[in-house]
């Protein structure tokens, strides 16, 4: 066995303990924090780089491409209970694309978080974070994949919730644990259930893991009450873990209030580790979301797959609409990554591994970008986070503008831009898929709201004239204006300015990429699809004439262009003159655009019903509490003391009093008799005399009688 593969384990360990030391540091100590973070995590690269390029090597040597390392972990009874790690394409091409960018938002982090005083314990959290992602990817065991997800749950709640000062980064942080904890409990309920059926939690051990034929087959010959078959129960649980990891619909509500943390948070979150880990569960575990029980020679899907894929394109189509309506810079590309992120498990649904995760790569580092050029734009502007007191930025952050339009072009899905041909497969797929058109067309319309809301933002920003000394009087802006203020400790200046080198230079590194890796994946030569399946490799510049794909193309790109033009038409054709203009489309429907800037109520619903519900429940549980099982507690303690006082009495004056009296009647009978027997000659004739005087007095009496 190769020796990267042996020490795979030592990807995720470098930047946790990198996290250690820094946990022991003091606060003053900031570069070591920041130099034991960004070093760790570029030496995972280098040793994901080379993992990645073992997999070159096995592939083109015609071995097997997938390698595991297990081990026995601890023993109940009779049986061992073993962990492990996996290295195969899907593994290594995670592992770099994590410890890239991760590295980049960490080099990025030193320029925004400069003036914080918790750098120290920032970059603690930051590579405790990318550690736990890191430890996702590698295992091979569903039980250390989920020790490992919830420590991405625990430490995303302490990057939310960093400036913990602000109610809204606490609440931001509790609300995205609380709910994420949802998806888990089924999670947990199916990694049990799929423990109790196939009594292993490895994914691959030598044709015994639990995704391996042998498991599958089982699973698939077993039926639930209810009449499920078994795989399909325990893949839809296992899919509501990624349903609230990746904010998929109806979990997503979590995801928009992580912006409360501090911008390279966002970027990581949204881009390489905690979203993307719901869709790796679900490429990870795909043999068993894919199983059914298929009529031979009909094209069928799994239930499992369909959930998917609905849930996909329901969440793609949900994020486009409410990004439409947002102010915010981050919250915008918040609902951006929840609708990027349906289209993910829509590809994953309709096309495969291959498709999904084809996009979830390019998306990560076009994301990436997006979120570091947010950064940078607040840092610039001040700690200003609202479009609407922006514009005129252009000019003055000339490589912010540049970098972030390559970002907005790719999320567009513009031609040739990596994120082009990423979504181009994910709509082919789904126009071919056989059970429905439905998410095609959804995706289609997703992709024209992603066009048009990236083309207003764009103007928003970047062109007309700065509108930073304005006010805007709502209250999402208030909110947003004072938290970003009072959070990000930025220089005070509301002059607008470039960010310095350590912020820029990422953000054009991600840029090349977020052009070009999508050749990487075209259907003349799709190198990453073949690289994932492990198929033949050739290049084809017929595909685009087989398949209906040139038409889709054809259509997706003037859709990109319909987009960009009805951004333009709304937003570019005048300049947006005054902070407290009303939105151009906000003015065709108010009542629609209230509604989706309040992303159709789902918070207030929530808050409506199960929250409300939860704390009824909650108060009644309280009430119960105090008033019945404290109130029947107390009576049974105020039995037990009246018993034990009416013990003590009974004791005291009955049974003891009565038990002293015999014992002095008996005591003084013992010295009347002792007197009886005292041995004196004369006691004797007394008794006997006295004796005799009253026997004559009897008989006296009874002969008169």
């Amino acid at each position: 066995m190769n020796w990267i593969v042996r020490n795979l384990w030592l990807i995720p360990a470098l930047p946790l303990f990198a996290a250690g030391i820094s946990a022991l540091a003091k606060q003053k100590n900031r570069a070591l924090a920041a130099g034991l973070a960004i070093g760790s995590m570029g030496i995972s690269f280098l040793l994901a780089l080379c993992a990645f390029a073992h997999v070159l090597v096995l592939r083109s040597s015609g071995q097997a491409t997938q390698q595991v390392f297990n081990f026995p972990w601890f023993q109940f009874g009779n049986d061992w209970l073993s962990l492990g790690w996996v290295l195969n394409p899907l593994t290594a091409v995670m592992l770099v694309m994590v410890t890239f960018v991760g590295l980049l938002i960490f080099i990025f982090s030193v320029g925004y978080m400069e003036h914080d005083e918790n750098f120290t314990r920032f970059f603690c959290f930051l590579a405790l974070f990318a550690s736990a992602m890191l430890g996702v990817i590698i295992s091979n065991s569903l039980l250390l994949l989920f020790m490992c997800w919830e420590i991405v749950g625990l430490t995303s709640y302490l990057l939310i919730g960093f400036w913990y000062f602000k109610p809204s980064a606490a609440a931001a942080a509790k609300k995205a644990f609380i709910t994420t904890r949802i998806g888990d409990l089924p999670f947990f309920l199916g990694i049990v259930w799929l423990y109790s059926q196939t009594g292993t939690l490895l994914f691959y051990n030598n044709g015994a893991g639990c995704l391996e034929p042998t498991a599958i087959t089982h699973l698939l010959s077993q039926t639930t009450a209810i009449g499920v078959c078994v795989a399909t129960g325990i893949a839809l649980l296992i899919f509501c873990g990624a349903i609230g990891k990746s904010g998929q619909f109806p979990l997503h509500v979590w995801l928009p209030d992580a912006m409360e943390g501090p911008t390279p948070v966002s970027a990581l979150i949204h881009a390489a580790t905690m979203v993307a880990a719901g869709v790796f569960l679900v490429a990870r575990v795909y043999p068993l979301m894919s199983a059914h029980n298929g009529i031979a020679g009909m094209l069928t899907t799994s239930t499992a797959l369909q959930a998917v894929t609905w849930i996909g394109a329901i969440t793609a189509l949900f994020g486009s609409l409410v990004a439409v309506a947002q102010f915010d810079i981050k919250r915008i590309l918040a609902y951006s990554t929840v609708s990027q992120l349906g289209y993910m498990m829509m590809g994953l649904g309709v096309g495969g591994v291959a498709v999904g995760m084809f996009h979830l790569i390019t998306h990560a580092f076009f994301k990436a970008l997006l979120f570091l050029g947010a950064g940078s734009i607040i840092h610039g502007c001040s700690g200003e986070q609202d479009i609407r007191r922006m514009g005129g930025i252009r000019k003055l952050m000339p490589i912010t503008f540049l970098t972030y339009g390559i970002a907005m072009l790719a999320l567009c899905g513009f031609p040739l831009f990596s994120g082009f041909w990423s979504k181009d497969e994910i709509l082919h797929a789904a126009h071919h898929w056989n059970i429905s058109q439905a998410p095609y067309y959804m995706g289609a319309f997703a992709a024209l709201l992603t066009a048009f809301y990236m083309t207003r933002q764009v103007f928003y920003v970047f062109a007309g004239s700065s509108r930073l000394t304005e006010e805007v009087t709502d209250a999402s802006h208030a909110a947003a204006h004072t938290d970003a203020h009072a959070a990000d400790h930025h220089h005070g200046s509301s002059a607008i300015h470039e960010s310095p080198a350590v912020m820029t230079v990422p953000l054009a590194l991600l840029s090349v990429f977020a052009l070009l890796l999508g050749f990487f994946g075209t259907p003349a030569w799709p190198w990453f699809q073949s690289f994932l399946d492990d198929s033949p490799l050739a290049v084809n510049f017929g595909a685009f004439g087989e398949g209906g794909i040139l038409p889709v193309m054809l259509i997706s790109s003037v859709i990109v262009f319909l987009g960009l033009g009805l951004g333009w038409w709304f937003y570019g054709r005048k300049p947006i003159e005054s902070a407290v203009a009303p939105d151009a489309v906000g003015k065709l429907s108010p009542p629609i655009f209230t509604v989706l800037g309040h992303a159709f109520y789902f918070d207030a619903f929530y808050g409506a019903t199960f929250i409300r519900l939860n704390t009824l429940l909650s108060k009644i549980s309280d009430w119960l509490d105090r008033w019945v099982w404290s109130g029947a507690v107390k009576t049974i303690t105020s039995l037990v003391f009246g018993f034990a006082h009416l013990d003590n009495f009974l004791d005291t004056n009955v049974v003891n009093s009565g038990f002293d009296e015999g014992c002095e009647g008996v005591s003084l009978s013992g010295q009347i008799l002792s007197r009886l027997q005292a041995g004196r000659v004369q006691g004797y004739l007394k008794i006997v005399a006295g004796a005799l005087i009253v026997f004559t007095i009897v008989l006296l009496w009874k002969a008169k009688i």
